[in-house]
């Protein structure tokens, strides 16, 4: 196996400026320089993108940028000790030492083993006291040689070894309390497992036994049942989900991200004891208690943030019907004519006949009915699937039979999205109250299958019935009534506002806002009120100027502006911006969000608004310029979206030349900001 890092890969003492995106490139450049990377830049854009995550910077002035990349051939190491030192978001200042992880996309367990390893040697002060006095790259690579041997390593499993042994200290460890834990973060390289060895070692200080399961890339080792049952607590310090987060069921739990697990492991461990005291502490899902977000490092989590979350919860669910529906809708136009559902007609078609008993238009005709009538069907779970997972974003399982029911409800009634929406916060709600009431053990088993679903059912769609559901419809009604009465400047101003949400997070909660009303809408199209279908192509089209901007920009404009890694990525956006897929922008706007998104935004609010201005539709929720069998005015639909795009494309390029006081000298990446 060859060395993890080399001299060669190693800075002592240098100026790499001030700006922690530099000193990411710097180091990328070091490790390409090397033979172990094909290309520094996109080597750089992964580091770039997992710093964005989260940043990488950890207690005692000590940074850790890492990523995978299918950039890298080899896992490597690179070391910088910076002067002067360099902010990487640690809450106690910057880092003068860094350490820069290069793993491939496919690399082996042994290897990420290793990475891992010197990870959690970084939380040694020892470790660290020599990494600082070592005068030679020389010397750096025999203590992380020595650091990554196959020399005991701190364990995650439970607290050190007792000072004293026999039945004294059998009895003295029995009596101390026990934790368990999982750390988890998206890479699975260095963040999971010195939480792991911070929270034992934190732990071990306040007299507790902890065992914590690291959930990282070398691989993981469940924790054993039985310890898991003897637990009074559970610690999670993720940025990803759990693995089999039933095994806790039951259990006090606190929660918070994985980096918390670096800085304040004390406090977790102190949390966690508290929590396995008070018999209102938030417990892990299963048995009859629904899930809930720990007090403990989210507690600053408000309800304007917790109801974003349980609404994109619902609404992230909910696209993938509307999605592959509305394309097969939109096929059984193309094949069948756009009145093949008017009064059913589909359904009479595809059920009455079959491919050896063709009806009289023959067999497109029928192919385009049996598409229709599929896609209906499809679009039919709309309402009840953005009501049911809203609810489970609120009650974990419990809560998706009720939501469900009640969103059923709200479509019976005519209450439409709005209906789906009310429907799922209440039956979400009522769910998680009834989890929460005390029961009987003998009862516990039976709460989440059959009393919560039953009961929370009952009261939230017996509250649609009863009470909401006739208000809210008329308010739908009332809504598609002024929708469907919009002209000129309204219209207009409908499509700006569209368009602008669209291209301001590129596929985030406020673009996904602006997508979930076009799509709610577009079932209640028709050829008498084309409203909804003109929102559709407005929201569509604004949605595919970012990535197609980016893309004329660095492809054809102005190459010398963009890196090579940003070039190949323009070529992609070319693909994806005309299968409306507004993700193709976001390589550029995060190594440049305050030009690239401006830019973007501008480009789509103007789109938006031509759409609308020329009554363009669309029948289709997504494919962009391929489904253009099912948008109306197709040619001032590629108008729209030309002008938006040359709008967005001119505009970044001059927000690039002018909105810096010198240009971007490519040959010094050390010194370049982020946005350049």
């Amino acid at each position: 196996m060859s060395s993890l890092i080399t001299p060669q890969l190693v800075l002592l003492d240098s100026d790499l400026g001030t700006d922690r995106a530099g000193v990411i490139r710097r180091l990328a450049e070091l490790v390409a320089g090397s033979g172990r990377a094909s290309d520094a830049e996109a080597l750089f854009a992964d580091a770039w993108a997992r710093e964005q995550k989260t940043d990488t910077g950890v207690p005692g002035g000590i940074a850790i940028p890492h990523c995978r990349s299918t950039a890298v051939l080899e896992p490597t190491l690179a070391m910088a000790r910076p002067t002067p030192a360099v902010d990487f978001g640690s809450a106690d200042g910057p880092a003068d030492l860094i350490f820069f992880i290069a793993a491939p996309e496919g690399a082996d367990k042994e290897h990420l083993a290793l990475l891992s390893k010197l990870a959690r040697s970084l939380i040694r002060p020892d470790f660290v006291a020599n990494l600082r006095a070592a005068a030679a790259p020389e010397q750096i690579v025999t203590l992380v040689e020595e650091a990554v041997s196959d020399s005991p390593a701190p364990t995650a499993s439970g607290p050190a070894a007792e000072s004293t042994s026999g039945p004294d200290a059998s009895a003295k460890a029995a009596a101390r309390p026990v934790l368990v834990g999982v750390t988890a973060c998206p890479t699975g390289i260095a963040h999971t497992y010195m939480a792991a060895d911070a929270l034992v070692a934190a732990a071990e200080r306040a007299g507790v036994t902890l065992h914590v399961e690291t959930q990282g890339s070398s691989g993981a080792k469940p924790l054993d049942p039985a310890v898991i049952a003897s637990a009074t607590a559970v610690i999670f310090a993720v940025d990803v989900d759990v693995r089999d987060k039933g095994r806790f069921a039951g259990k006090p739990v606190i929660q918070s991200p994985v980096k918390r697990g670096i800085d304040a492991p004390d406090a977790m461990v102190a949390e966690a004891l508290a929590a396995a005291s008070d018999p209102n502490a938030p417990r892990v899902a299963g048995s009859g208690q629904p899930a809930e977000k720990s007090p403990a490092g989210t507690s600053d989590e408000h309800i304007g943030l917790k109801l974003k979350r349980w609404l994109l919860t619902g609404v992230s669910y909910m696209i993938p019907f509307v999605a592959g529906g509305g394309l097969l809708v939109a096929l059984g136009f193309l094949l069948g004519g756009y009145d093949i559902v008017l009064d059913g007609r589909n359904i009479d078609l595809a059920l009455g006949n079959s491919l050896w008993d063709l009806p009289s238009g023959g067999l497109l005709e029928y192919l385009g009915a049996v598409a229709a009538t599929i896609g209906q069907a499809s679009m039919g779970f709309l309402v009840p699937a953005l009501a049911g997972y809203i609810a489970y974003a609120i009650a974990d399982r419990p809560g998706i039979a009720p939501g469900f029911t009640a969103g059923a409800v709200a479509l019976i009634m005519n209450a439409g999205f709005l209906g789906g929406l009310v429907g799922g916060l209440i039956a979400g709600g009522i769910a998680y109250a009834i989890g929460r009431i005390d029961v009987p053990r003998w009862l516990r088993g039976l709460m989440p299958v059959v009393i919560i679903p039953l009961l929370a059912s009952i009261a939230a769609s017996g509250l649609m019935i009863l009470i909401l559901g006739g208000p809210i419809a008329a308010l739908t009604t009332r809504l598609d009534d002024f929708l469907s009465g919009l002209t000129g400047v309204s219209a207009v101003l409908l499509g700006l506002i569209l368009g602008t949400m669209m291209a301001i997070d590129l596929g985030g909660p406020v673009n996904k806002v602006a997508y979930a009303f076009a799509v709610a809408g577009l079932s209640a199209g028709s050829i008498d009120n084309q409203a909804p279908w003109q929102i559709m192509a407005a929201v569509m089209a604004a949605g595919m100027v970012p990535p197609l901007a980016m893309a004329l920009a660095s492809t054809v404009l102005a190459r010398k502006r963009f890196t090579g890694v940003e070039q190949e990525n323009g070529k992609a956006a070319w693909l994806l911006g005309a299968a409306f897929i507004s993700e193709g922008a976001i390589p550029f706007a995060a190594v440049d969000p305050l030009r690239v998104i401006p830019a973007g935004i501008v480009g789509g609010a103007i789109t938006g608004a031509i759409t609308m201005a020329a009554g363009v539709t669309s029948q289709a929720p997504h494919g962009g310029v391929f489904v253009f069998f099912a948008i109306g005015n197709f040619a001032m639909f590629l108008v729209a979206i030309a002008v938006g795009t040359i709008v967005s494309a001119l505009l970044v390029l001059a927000l690039k030349r002018w909105a810096v006081k010198k240009p971007v000298a490519v040959e010094q990446p050390t010194t370049v900001p982020v946005a350049a």
